[in-house]
């Protein structure tokens, strides 16, 4: 069973790549594996350290059934434990989400990382019962809580974590809700227990605070300055990792109008076949109409990012065979 100690560095948070047909919603297969495979080689090679499949940009709610398992495997197969992949289970029922996860756990997955399911806002008791149950069944695969408060209706509270670091498979937690406080009383619960993933922009801080690394929707885009974030972390060189959080920053404007969801997700993909790092291929429905300026965001917000790799750039190949 992979453990927290096992993990660390840059989670690279991965689009569910789409055939060319794939917005039209009469479209049943429409997971590009060619493109999949070659993007996740890419990104291993150029250093990433974990990968995490169908989260919210990662479209677990625009994919069929059959479509999960085919992007599970394809990933899988790619990967070939080069480094660790959580793969993504959320659904609106515990059950379901049970199902989806021992299909991961047969095809080989080191960890899931399982949002609370959302239809109904859940009370911290039943969000944590969730995991504990998910937990007990699986008792050999890593979980990593997806923490995502605006999406998944409830937020976990720092004394949660007393129940769920008694689960020893409770390996990690997706997160980027917590003040600077709240996460060093947290760090006290978990750290050594539980390894804590922050927003890329968040590493610092929260690295020093006991953040293991940091994951990243935009390391899809090029991930050079995100592993120059992670590095100079690791390194202890926090005024470098000020600076990077803070281009990074500065890069990044959320689409839309302030406090909407409709786009936060979406837009990043648009941005990613932008840059030409790799290609996610169209937004899947029900997203078909995407306003100009939202299009317009895209192309900006991938400008941006290329900049930023060209002040970051690699500082030398890491392959992984």
């Amino acid at each position: 069973m992979i453990r927290a100690e096992d993990l660390k560095g840059v989670m690279a948070m991965m689009p569910a790549f789409t055939t060319p047909d794939g917005s039209s919603p009469s479209a049943t297969d429409t997971v590009d594996t060619a493109a999949l495979e070659a993007a996740v080689d890419k990104i291993i090679r150029d250093g990433v350290n974990a990968i995490a499949t169908m989260g919210s940009f990662g479209e677990c709610h625009t994919l069929l059934w059959e479509e999960q398992k085919k992007l599970m495997e394809a990933t899988l197969g790619t990967v070939r434990k080069r480094v660790p992949v959580f793969i993504g289970c959320t659904s609106l029922n515990t059950r379901e989400t049970m199902r989806q996860v021992k299909f991961a756990e047969q095809a080989g997955a080191d960890g899931v990382l399982c949002a609370v399911p959302f239809y109904f806002p859940s009370t911290v008791d039943n969000a944590v019962q969730f995991y504990l149950d998910l937990a007990d069944a699986f008792p050999k695969l890593g979980i990593a809580i997806y923490h995502n408060p605006p999406l998944h209706r409830v937020t976990l509270p720092v004394s949660a974590f007393e129940r769920l670091v008694t689960r020893p498979n409770v390996v990690a937690m997706k997160d980027s809700h917590r003040t600077p406080v709240a996460f060093m009383e947290l760090m006290k619960i978990v750290k050594g227990k539980m390894s804590v993933f922050c927003n890329q922009n968040q590493c610092y801080p929260y690295m020093m605070f006991g953040a293991v690394g940091c994951w990243s929707i935009s390391a899809w885009m090029g991930p050079w300055p995100v592993l120059r974030l992670r590095d100079a972390c690791f390194a202890g060189d926090w005024e470098t990792a000020k600076e990077i959080c803070l281009d990074m920053e500065a890069a990044y404007k959320a689409p839309g109008r302030p406090g909407d969801l409709f786009w936060r997700e979406n837009a990043h993909k648009l941005a990613i076949n932008e840059t030409g790092y790799c290609h996610a291929g169209p937004l899947r429905p029900p997203f078909r109409i995407i306003p100009p300026e939202i299009i317009e965001h895209a192309k900006q917000q991938a400008a941006n990012w290329k900049k930023l790799c060209e002040k970051y750039p690699p500082k030398k190949a890491v392959a992984a065979a």
